[in-house]
């Protein structure tokens, strides 16, 4: 597994001009609530074609491949919009760690339901919306996983402490919280869990942009308008 490195997977991102909302537990981390911290960043991208083509073009330079079960270097696995689009979250092993996409997480709407309340960062000269904290809790609350449950109250009580905070003070300790995390997690023993799940196993051998692979093909789209 490679070295966990939220900020290239951020830039890498931001300068294909990929739109998209960072969600879970890492947007939790980015507000500096006391949980354990996760060894992989999830977002929502934009469900339209181009942006689907940009987040492609993102994958392919971070090296982008199938996490799954038994092959701890991952699934080699061919992408474009189309194959994107067929289905409501990938996870991926990267050559900056762990990267979930999450179309649709659960207790949401997508991407224009996050980003509504999104707070946006500049990084590197670059727009980065991360979901607010109420939404993170929203979506782990929905989700009902039994893992989650440890943190929930955490991140409610965060969420309630950040209330009559400035977004400009919020932005600053989140830009500082982004970048320190990128040197160095925060001392905790165990790692956060993301509302998407496990990773699925897919067999072995290199993926086909034509099979339809990960969660509930077709739910949602392909595509925005």
């Amino acid at each position: 597994m490679s070295e966990f490195d939220p900020h290239r997977v951020i830039d890498v991102l931001a300068r294909h001009k990929v739109e998209f909302v960072v969600i879970g537990g890492f947007a939790a981390e980015l507000y500096q609530a006391p949980i354990p911290p996760t060894q992989d960043i999830d977002i929502t991208p934009r469900m339209t074609e181009p942006n689907l083509a940009r987040l492609s073009g993102a994958l392919q330079e971070l090296r982008a491949r199938v996490r799954t079960e038994g092959v701890p270097e991952g699934l080699p696995f061919s992408h474009d919009a189309t194959s994107l689009a067929r289905t409501t979250m990938w996870n991926l092993s990267t050559d900056a760690g762990d990267f979930d996409l999450s179309f649709r997480p659960t207790g949401t709407d997508g991407y224009d339901d996050l980003a509504s309340n999104a707070v946006v960062l500049d990084v590197a000269g670059h727009d980065v919306a991360v979901a607010a904290l109420a939404d993170v809790v929203r979506s782990k609350t929905a989700a009902g996983r039994p893992k989650d449950h440890a943190t929930l109250d955490t991140l409610r009580q965060w969420a309630s402490s950040l209330q009559g905070v400035s977004v400009e003070e919020l932005r600053e300790r989140m830009g500082q919280a982004l970048q320190e995390r990128s040197i160095e997690p925060r001392g905790h023993d165990q790692l956060a869990e993301h509302e998407e799940g496990p990773a699925q196993s897919f067999g072995t051998g290199t993926i086909d942009p034509s099979q339809s692979l990960g969660r509930d093909p077709g739910s949602i789209g392909p595509y925005e308008r």
